[in-house]
């Protein structure tokens, strides 16, 4: 099982679940996100928010529409997952949480200085920023776990093909929330 892990929660913002870019999908993810990071919090895991922060001239505020746009409430943390004081924010500007951002730097300073070997992803959207930020995982040598009932897409078509390709693709580990929390609580991490 993995050690040194993070969790590493992407994009679950205002504007994501409730705004501009909702999801309905999202709200069915929330209570399992919420116990995946109570748990990492107890037992020492770290925890990351990977958010968008856009500009009003990024290519994905062209593409999708205004949304999360730095500084707003729409790009805040949705409250039933609101980050503590020990929990670290990692603002991004594209899809992936690495892209120009300071995770991967952050992800190998932590645990003494050891790094984190394994990042454990839950958030949305599957097939997009998920997949992005678990393909910039693979390429910088980490191993990936997917928490299958943590991520969430616009449609389940979009859903499963995002899983299938994670684990096809990046070699991720398809984990349940509640199997995670196993690991985590037996001290495999």
């Amino acid at each position: 099982m993995p050690e040194r892990m993070a969790v590493i929660i992407i994009d679950m913002l205002n504007d994501f679940v409730t705004g501009d870019l909702k999801c309905d999908r999202a709200q069915r993810i929330i209570p399992n996100l919420k116990k995946l990071v109570e748990t990492a919090r107890k037992n020492g895991v770290p925890v990351i928010y990977c958010n968008d922060a856009h500009y009003p001239g990024d290519f994905e505020v062209h593409r999708w529409g205004l949304h999360a746009v730095k500084g707003t409430k729409g790009a805040e943390v949705i409250p039933e997952l609101k980050p503590t004081k020990k929990d670290f924010i990692v603002e991004k500007r594209t899809y992936s949480g690495f892209f120009e951002t300071g995770l991967d730097p952050l992800l190998r300073s932590l645990y003494n200085g050891e790094g984190v070997r394994t990042v454990v992803l839950g958030g949305l959207h599957t097939h997009i920023c998920v997949r992005h930020t678990a393909a910039d995982a693979f390429f910088r040598g980490y191993k990936i776990i997917v928490a299958k009932d943590g991520v969430e897409a616009f449609t389940q078509e979009e859903h499963e093909q995002g899983l299938r390709y994670l684990e096809y693709v990046y070699n991720a580990k398809l984990m349940t929330v509640d199997e995670i929390i196993k690991e985590v609580e037996k001290g495999s991490c």
